[in-house]
């Protein structure tokens, strides 16, 4: 079992959690939508990042949902034939 280390006084404290303080986040704006974002990520709603298409993956319940939504659109046709 190891022994505690020596006590820390709270002036070494303070200069260890002097480092922990937040950072101003450096935006950039999308030169096609004109959308704020954080630097070397995609803005919201962009459909390519740096000149390359990106794909985004649907959350699971917007799937299932879509697929429900083709399978009556099927229906509603084979019914209609």
């Amino acid at each position: 079992m190891g022994l505690p280390g020596h006590r820390r006084t709270s002036s070494h404290k303070r200069r260890r959690a002097s480092h922990f303080a937040l950072k101003k986040e450096n935006l950039a704006t999308d030169k096609k939508t004109g959308a704020a974002h954080r630097s070397h990520q995609a803005a919201p709603g962009a459909s390519e990042y740096n000149g390359k298409p990106i794909y985004v993956k649907p959350s699971k319940r917007k799937a299932e949902k879509a697929a429900k939504r083709l399978q009556k659109s099927k229906e509603k046709d084979e019914k209609k034939k």
